[in-house]
């Protein structure tokens, strides 16, 4: 049982790395205080096996990477004919290579978009989904609550997740119609729980013309409220082999500190976390 603590991408975190730390040296930085990130990037383009390898050497044996599948396998692009599809998954293999070799690869996220909604043609590209990573595991979050609809519906989700060895991503997340979906705690693949931490911020959630995505996830959780949570997190440790919990809440630095919140309510060996950038120390 491990329960293994981070947040979502590691360049975004600006105030978290020294001055002195480059960004090409931020990955080795961020694996001093964390054991697990989620790469995000993966998910507006694919990278190339070196660069993945490169990310392998940076960290220490005992770290996990979770990937978001690139964004045409979750039909987030308009254009999703088979052929180009199958091709990228290809590319998303290649690339995941040197993690799957070095045992450091975690779970590869399909983060399906609001308008993958619950019916049978979807049900039946994530067969698709379980053919082209049938050696991997494979966490599903789904962005729309026909899915976990009360009730029958969201057995059979769940029912169905567990038949194809799915990990169901739990969410917490604003609720907020249809576009978003109530944290279910079941686990469907005893080898993994996935945790991602959204923020609750109802009113930047479905706003258009944003400058940037994080404004969607500003919000910083309180001590209190991931105490909260951590009881579903202590069950999971009991019912799983792994719980990856991963703050995507990547607004200046919240993310960074919940995730050491994390640590500290969890107790999980917590470092000192290090000065933020721009403050200083009191000279008397």
């Amino acid at each position: 049982m491990a329960i293994l603590c981070g947040t979502c991408a590691w360049a975004d975190h600006e105030k978290f790395y020294p001055q002195s730390v480059k960004p090409t040296d931020r990955l080795e930085y961020y694996a001093r205080f964390f054991p697990i990130v989620e790469v995000d990037s993966s998910y507006y383009a694919i990278p190339a096996a070196r660069t993945v390898q490169e990310w392998v050497n940076r960290t220490p044996n005992h770290f996990r990477f979770d990937v978001k599948v690139y964004k045409s396998l979750t039909r987030h692009t308009k254009q999703n004919q088979e052929i180009a599809v199958e091709e990228d998954v290809v590319k998303m293999h290649e690339a995941i290579r040197p993690l799957r070799e070095s045992g450091k690869l975690g779970a590869v996220l399909f983060q399906f978009p609001p308008w993958f909604v619950f019916r049978e043609e979807n049900a039946e590209y994530l067969k698709k989904v379980r053919d082209w990573f049938h050696d991997d595991l494979v966490a599903i979050e789904f962005r729309h609550r026909s899915w976990w609809m009360d009730g029958e519906r969201t057995e059979d989700t769940l029912r169905w997740l567990r038949d194809h060895e799915f990990v169901n991503v739990v969410c917490d997340e604003p609720q907020v119609g249809m576009g978003t979906i109530p944290l279910i705690p079941n686990v469907t693949n005893p080898s993994c729980v996935v945790f991602r931490l959204h923020g609750r911020n109802e009113r930047m959630w479905y706003e258009k013309g944003l400058k940037s995505s994080s404004q969607r996830f500003d919000y910083k959780y309180s001590v209190a409220e991931l105490t909260q949570l951590s009881s579903y997190v202590q069950q999971w440790a009991k019912a799983s082999a792994d719980v990856h919990v991963l703050m995507n809440n990547n607004q200046g630095d919240y993310a960074v500190t919940n995730a050491f919140d994390w640590l500290s309510i969890l107790d999980l060996g917590v470092r000192e976390r290090p000065r933020q950038r721009g403050v200083q120390g009191r000279l008397f």
